[in-house]
C-alpha cells in the first residue's frame, strides 16, 4: 500500500484514450441542480467515452458510448423527454465511426462497459460486431430488462444488446474495496476496476484506470456528477487561497483569490459543494435513489482531495476540453502534463458574471 488512499500497488497498467464524442448538450441548469448560483442558468455538456487498452494483452474495452448520431431515432419516449425538458442536442459522429477514422477497428472492442443505461451514454452498440459484449452494472437487468426486454418508456433498444452477450457484473462480484468503494478488478492484474457507484440509476458504475506503476490513476466517474461543483471544494478539498489557472481569465498569469467564489456560494464558505443533485422538470429526481447517490459523492470526495494520484475526469466535464489530448493521444501522461492542477477549480468560470457582479457591488458600496 504506497499512497494515502491504501489502494493497490500493481505494476500492470491500461493505456487510457479519452474520446470526445462530439456530443453538446446544453439544458437549463434548475433543471438539475440547486441551488442556483446567480447568473449560471445553463449547463453545457460534452459527453465522452474512453478507450481502454489492456497493457500486457492489448485487449480493448470502451467505457460509455456518449450519444447516437441519429439521436432522433433513439427511442420515442426518449426523444419525447429530450424535447419536452429542453434540452439542444448536438452529436456529429457516433464513436464507432471515429474509431474508424483513426484505424481502430471496431471487431477488436472486447467490450462496452456503459456507465449507466441513460440516452447520453449508451450510444448504438448495434454499430459494433455481435463479437463486442455489453458490460452493465448490478441490478441492471431485473430494473431495465425483466425477462430480457426494456421496461416501459425504457431508453434502451433491443437493437442495443440484441445477438450480442449482455453481461451484468453482480454486486457478489465487486469483491474488492478500493477506499470506499466496491470494486471488481476486470483483468485480474489491478490494472482497471470497475466500482459500484450506485444512486444516480441503479447499476451506476464508474472506473478506476492505473496510469502508472506509481499508483496513479484515471477515474472515469460517468454521471456520479454532472458538474464539479457537486463534490468540490469539500473538507478534504477546500478552495484554495489562491487560485492557478484563474478561473476567471484563464489565460492570465495571475491567480485570483479563492474568497471571491466563496461569496456568491450558497453558504458563503470554502468547505462545501456549490451544488446538490436537483429534480427534473416532472418532478422526478436526478438521483434514483439520492441518499445513496450523496454517498457516493462523499467517497468520492476522498479520491479526489489526492489530485497527485487521481485525475477524476466526468463524462460531462468541459474543463477538459483545451487541457487534455484527446483521442487517438493517451491520457496516461495527466501528471507529469499537470492536467489535473490546470482543470481542477476551471469549473469556477460558470459563477464568473455572479463574481463580478458581486465585486461591482463591494466597490460601489465604499
Amino acid at each position: 500500500m504506497s499512497n494515502d488512499l491504501h489502494l493497490p500497488s500493481s505494476s500492470k497498467t491500461v493505456a487510457v484514450r479519452v474520446i470526445d464524442t462530439t456530443t453538446e448538450l446544453t439544458l437549463p441548469i434548475d433543471n438539475i441542480l440547486w441551488p442556483r448560483v446567480q447568473s449560471h442558468k445553463e449547463l453545457f455538456f460534452p459527453s465522452y467515452a474512453f478507450l481502454i487498452e489492456h497493457g500486457s494483452s492489448g485487449r480493448r474495452l470502451l467505457f460509455d458510448l456518449g450519444l447516437q448520431k441519429n439521436w432522433e431515432d433513439l427511442a420515442p419516449t426518449t426523444v419525447a423527454e429530450i424535447k419536452k425538458d429542453k434540452w439542444q442536442v448536438k452529436v456529429e459522429k457516433d464513436v464507432a465511426g471515429i474509431l474508424d477514422e483513426h484505424g481502430y477497428p471496431r471487431e477488436q472492442i472486447e467490450a462496452i462497459i456503459w456507465s449507466h443505461h441513460h440516452w447520453d451514454h449508451v450510444g448504438d452498440p448495434s454499430t459494433f460486431p455481435a463479437s463486442t459484449s455489453l458490460i452493465v452494472g448490478p441490478g441492471f437487468k431485473e430494473r431495465y430488462l425483466p425477462r430480457g426486454k426494456p421496461i416501459a418508456g425504457s431508453s434502451i433498444k433491443e437493437q442495443y444488446y440484441q445477438g450480442r452477450s449482455l453481461r451484468e457484473i453482480e454486486r457478489h462480484e465487486f469483491t474488492l474495496d478500493l477506499a470506499g468503494f466496491a470494486a471488481f478488478d476486470y483483468f485480474g492484474d489491478g490494472s482497471f476496476y470497475l466500482l459500484d457507484t450506485p444512486g444516480h440509476t441503479i447499476g451506476h458504475i464508474s472506473g478506476l484506470a492505473r496510469t502508472g506503476p506509481d499508483n496513479t490513476f484515471i477515474f472515469l466517474g460517468g454521471d456520479i456528477a454532472h458538474h464539479c461543483g457537486e463534490f468540490r471544494p469539500s473538507a478534504l478539498s477546500p478552495l484554495p487561497d489562491s487560485i492557478s489557472p484563474s478561473p476567471l481569465e484563464a489565460t492570465s498569469p495571475r491567480p485570483c483569490p479563492g474568497d471571491w467564489f466563496a461569496r456568491v456560494h450558497h453558504a458563503c464558505c470554502t468547505d462545501q459543494p456549490f451544488y446538490r443533485m436537483g429534480t427534473y422538470p416532472d418532478g422526478s429526481g436526478v438521483a434514483t435513489d439520492l441518499a445513496r447517490a450523496e454517498d457516493s459523492l462523499a467517497t468520492l470526495q476522498r479520491y479526489d482531495a489526492h489530485p497527485a494520484s487521481v485525475f477524476v475526469i466526468l463524462a460531462h466535464d468541459p474543463a477538459m476540453r483545451g487541457v487534455i489530448d484527446f483521442f487517438p493521444l493517451e491520457a496516461n501522461g495527466w501528471k507529469e502534463k499537470g492536467w489535473a492542477e490546470k482543470t481542477r477549480w476551471a469549473f469556477l468560470a460558470d459563477f464568473r458574471e455572479s463574481v463580478v457582479t458581486h465585486l461591482n457591488g463591494a466597490m460601489k458600496s465604499f
